[in-house]
């Protein structure tokens, strides 16, 4: 009878600890979006070096898991951008290798997030011989990503800035019409809100 009771606790418990997990996540996408959009420039740089050493704690405790994988090369592109100069550059190689991981672990998780966030990588970051930016790779990642969220929000927007970066403003326009368009993630309102903003100053701009 003792390991029946034991038993039910433990099925009992499963759901709590699911929502642990989404909770922490669901933080800490809101905590980027607040970085990210909200947050003077000048504070930007600080704020997400805290979060990056939250994730390598949210990630030693789901290593089982591709979501705080993803989230980790999310964050450490994000700081290496808000850090800039040559000290970004071993931010974006951890960056890398947090994404690719996530992709060993599960390549669907986030609706393909891990192939977005690699491909915008590849053509932000230099190429050889400072960094590993290839616009060849960057291609087949976002089309990939498109492939697996052809309605997603930033799949669609990190695309069209590609097609821009390509010297294809006609064709990028298309994909910032998608982002305005795409349909609202939930809990996600913020990110949104800045990345809809984003696209229409793309298109305002060409």
């Amino acid at each position: 009878m003792k390991w029946l009771i034991l038993m039910m606790a433990w099925v009992i418990a499963m759901p709590l600890w699911g929502a642990d997990f989404e909770t922490e996540l669901t933080g800490i996408q809101q905590r980027w979006a607040e970085i990210q959009y909200q947050l003077p420039e000048a504070k930007q740089e600080k704020a997400f070096a805290g979060l990056a050493t939250d994730l390598e704690a949210f990630v030693a405790r789901h290593n089982d898991r591709a979501e705080p994988l993803i989230w980790q090369g999310i964050v450490l592109s994000t700081y290496a951008g808000a850090k800039g100069g040559l000290g970004a550059l071993g931010l974006v190689k951890d960056a890398r290798k947090s994404l690719e991981a996530a992709l060993a672990i599960d390549a669907d998780a986030l609706d393909g997030s891990a192939y977005t966030s690699l491909g915008s990588l590849y053509y932000q970051v230099p190429g050889w011989p400072l960094a590993f930016g290839d616009d060849d790779k960057a291609r087949d990642y976002l089309q990939t990503a498109l492939a697996m969220n052809p309605e997603g929000i930033d799949a669609n927007y990190f695309f069209g800035d590609f097609l821009l970066e390509q010297g294809e403003p006609e064709r990028a326009k298309a994909y910032f019409r998608k982002v305005l368009q795409a349909p609202a993630r939930p809990g996600r309102s913020l990110a949104d809100a800045g990345r809809r903003e984003q696209a229409r100053k793309r298109l305002e701009a060409n």
